[in-house]
């Protein structure tokens, strides 16, 4: 064994550089091995991030739901959720009280109780037929 590393080492010192063919697949095997480990967590990650982006902003229209009814004598009758620029000058809509969504979530309200309560739902363009529901009145965010 020896013997052969020597021989290895001697012809390295004579010019004779570069890699064997054992060598340069062992290194394509591992490369092989870490990116079936790696892709399909990189997946999972992307589709996390996808859910925080529909329930970060069913947080954010809940408290322009919440500036809304300060305006609108603690009721949320007539709220709608209004996604268009123009909507920023419209205080009857989320977008007016601050609410910016983000592009590819749908937001929508559900006003009830007379006005004294709503839901919000979420939903991501690319997170097919998944949903998420937050309700006012436990101020929880549930998936559906």
């Amino acid at each position: 064994m020896i013997t052969r590393i020597q021989a290895t080492m001697d012809k390295r010192a004579r010019g004779e550089k570069g890699f064997t063919l054992i060598e340069l697949l062992v290194v394509v095997i591992i490369i092989g091995i870490l990116a079936a480990i790696a892709i399909p967590a990189f997946l999972k990650q992307r589709e996390k991030a996808w859910v925080s982006q529909v329930t970060s902003d069913l947080k954010n229209a809940s408290t322009a739901a919440e500036a809304f009814a300060t305006s609108h004598d603690g009721l949320y009758t007539g709220m709608t959720t209004g996604t268009a620029v123009t909507d920023k000058d419209n205080d009857d809509t989320l977008v007016g009280n601050g609410y910016n969504p983000t592009e590819g979530v749908s937001v929508a309200v559900v006003v009830g109780d007379g006005g004294k309560s709503y839901e919000l739902e979420g939903k991501s363009d690319k997170l097919d037929g998944r949903s998420w529901t937050y309700d006012s009145t436990t101020g929880t965010t549930t998936e559906d």
